[in-house]
């Protein structure tokens, strides 16, 4: 398979004019010339935190807090996913995968409640789709050793010792909300020693010293964060000390585009393109432990074509700023992946 267009090469996503030649789901080469082509190639987008199961109601609790949204036990996410039938949950989240794939995400990081059984649906609901998956359990450690590793919802709602032990066993990966309402249970969730967390919209200075120190990587969902109220994180002091990722969080909150999660980013926060790229891309696969998130050659062949010619991004000057800040579903030529 060759692609030509303009190339986002590496981890800067330097532009080059040229072609990426593909060969058995790998970058073989990467080869700069001219080029008649308008389509812009990136990486597939890594999706480094979701809440899939959550799409048996899109746009529900209008005007609840978020503790009323998504607290265990008795939030509405969780009487909703209690009250679903299996045959129903799966379908729907097999539309959301479905989407995201459309929507140029190569691999997504999902928190999946429900124990065993909520990651057995999953499984079932991904079966034909074409998306590398990250899955961790959540509510049991049987629920993480069925999956990839163990996702906690907060370390004000358990101690959740037992399961950070048995996932570090397991050599799997533990990630932990944290700092998202307040920042009560981020020492907590500190002390684990995760290998990241999510949220971070509320860290003291004494937090933030603690990140530089361990370089716990974080995965921030600026848009959940907005539409739950709870304010947003700050990105350039957590950028300043570790690796963060992009993530959208909740469906029933959020479309989980990436694009709409990074012309957000861009355009709210002092960040720039190339730090949302990264933070859409490679940053969201290292904490996920996959070898994807760049052009170059040796890496899987997990990219994303935009039609660079499209009524949308035609005549743009710039475009790695273009990815980030204008691009859409709508502008999707074509999405790669390694396994065909």
């Amino acid at each position: 398979m060759i692609l030509e267009g303009t190339v986002l090469r590496g981890r800067k996503f330097e532009p080059i004019e040229g072609r990426v030649i593909v060969e058995d789901g790998e970058i073989r080469d990467i080869e700069q010339h001219e080029t008649y082509s308008e389509d812009v190639i990136l990486p597939a987008f890594v999706n480094a935190h979701t809440h899939i199961g959550d799409s048996i109601a899109k746009e529900a609790g209008d005007g609840l807090s978020l503790e009323e949204l998504v607290a265990p036990p008795d939030g509405l996410k969780h009487r909703l996913l209690a009250e679903a039938g299996r045959e129903e949950l799966v379908a729907a989240m097999e539309r959301t995968l479905t989407f995201m794939q459309s929507a140029g995400t190569g691999a997504f990081v999902e928190f999946r409640e429900g124990g065993v059984e909520g990651v057995r649906a999953i499984e079932s609901a991904l079966d034909g789709i074409d998306i590398e998956s990250v899955l961790l359990g959540r509510e049991t450690v049987e629920a993480m050793q069925a999956a990839d590793g163990f996702g906690a919802s907060g370390a004000s709602d358990g101690n959740f010792s037992t399961e950070r032990s048995a996932t570090a066993e397991a050599d799997k990966l533990f990630g932990i909300h944290a700092g998202e309402a307040d920042s009560g249970d981020i020492n907590a969730a500190l002390d684990l020693q995760p290998d990241f967390l999510v949220h971070m919209v509320h860290p003291d200075p004494l937090h933030l010293e603690r990140l530089a120190d361990s370089q716990v990587p974080v995965v921030v969902c600026p848009r959940s964060s907005a539409v739950t109220d709870v304010g947003l994180p700050p990105l350039r002091e957590l950028l300043h000390r570790t690796t963060v990722a992009l993530g959208t969080d909740n469906v029933f909150l959020n479309s989980p585009s990436m694009f709409r999660e990074m012309e957000f980013t861009a355009k709210l926060f002092d960040v720039s393109t190339v730090e949302v790229l990264q933070m859409a891309t490679v940053n969201g696969a290292e904490i996920a432990g996959l070898d994807c998130g760049v052009v170059e050659p040796g890496r899987p062949s997990n990219l994303l074509v935009l039609d660079g010619d499209s009524d949308n991004l035609t005549g743009a000057q710039d475009p790695r700023r273009a990815a980030v800040r204008r691009a859409g579903v709508d502008d999707v030529r074509r999405v790669v992946t390694s396994s065909g």
